[in-house]
């Protein structure tokens, strides 16, 4: 089958330990908006990463570990865990502190991304979701991590019209995918062995694709995994603060003043 997307940009990310930085809000984000961040954590089991309190406005951030759980807490005062396979989603709003310790001995493998917000969403009350690997929709293949496919739907009810998937093949298997109806962006990073798409071979690599409403075709030419993302074009301007992604000036302003009122008072308290 004829691929009508081709790949416009690829790249094998940015390496720090046992972080790839593939995707970041003033680089790649641009170009695949509302996704303007992804980093893969591939780690030997008892070295990853522990992210201890650090600040988010404006955006919603998704954190999907394969091979591991997390614990999670948030400024708010919320605390919970997620257990491997599941979703972590924090509306970080109008401004959220948070920190996540991974749980498990063996080999820590998973992902983050940041999705910019729409003025509606991007100064509400920070709000924390967890999904259980049991609640997350799967069909055949495919994991419905974000959005819709086939009768599948997720869980997470988001403002941002995105789809989100994680697709295990085994070699010479084959998927199709036709993006719904206005999503122009479309991007996958092959995780895991060797996938054809738009007359490329993948492996460990992003690939995002020319904009458009085309069918997408993976063929794998090994055992393979890769997340898939197809969304609706974020339609502003991205506004970038340290720690933050917001659609104006006003907002990005309002977003750091909070983070710096909690800042203060997680200090008076002794969590950092």
């Amino acid at each position: 089958m004829t691929n009508t997307r081709t790949i416009a940009y690829r790249s094998a990310g940015r390496c720090h330990g046992p972080i790839t930085r593939l995707v970041s809000p003033g680089e790649e984000g641009h170009l695949i908006k509302p996704f303007v961040f992804l980093d893969y954590v591939d780690a030997p089991g008892g070295s990853g990463p522990n992210f201890g309190f650090h600040p988010h406005s404006g955006i919603a951030t998704l954190t999907f570990p394969l091979t591991f759980d997390v614990e999670h807490e948030a400024s708010t005062g919320q605390i919970d865990s997620v257990e491997m396979g599941g979703l972590e989603w924090v509306l970080t709003g109008g401004g959220v502190w948070h920190r996540g310790r991974p749980v498990g001995r063996g080999p820590l493998k998973g992902f983050q991304l940041w999705f910019a917000m729409p003025p509606s969403h991007e100064l509400l009350e920070p709000v924390t979701r967890f999904i259980q690997p049991e609640q997350v929709p799967k069909s055949g293949p495919v994991t419905l991590l974000l959005g819709s496919h086939g009768s599948m739907v997720s869980p997470l009810n988001t403002p941002v019209d995105a789809n989100l998937l994680w697709v295990e093949l085994a070699a010479g298997e084959n998927l199709d995918y036709k993006p719904p109806e206005g999503h122009q962006v479309a991007w996958c990073f092959a995780q895991r062995g060797v996938v054809e798409v738009g007359g490329e071979h993948l492996d460990r690599e992003l690939a995002i694709f020319a904009e458009g409403s085309g069918k997408l075709h993976f063929r794998a030419q090994t055992g393979c995994a890769f997340l898939l993302g197809t969304a609706a074009k974020h339609p502003h301007d991205l506004v970038l603060g340290s720690h933050s992604v917001h659609t104006s000036d006003a907002a990005l302003s309002s977003g750091v003043r909070r983070i710096a009122e909690i800042g203060e008072r997680l200090r008076f308290d002794g969590k950092m």
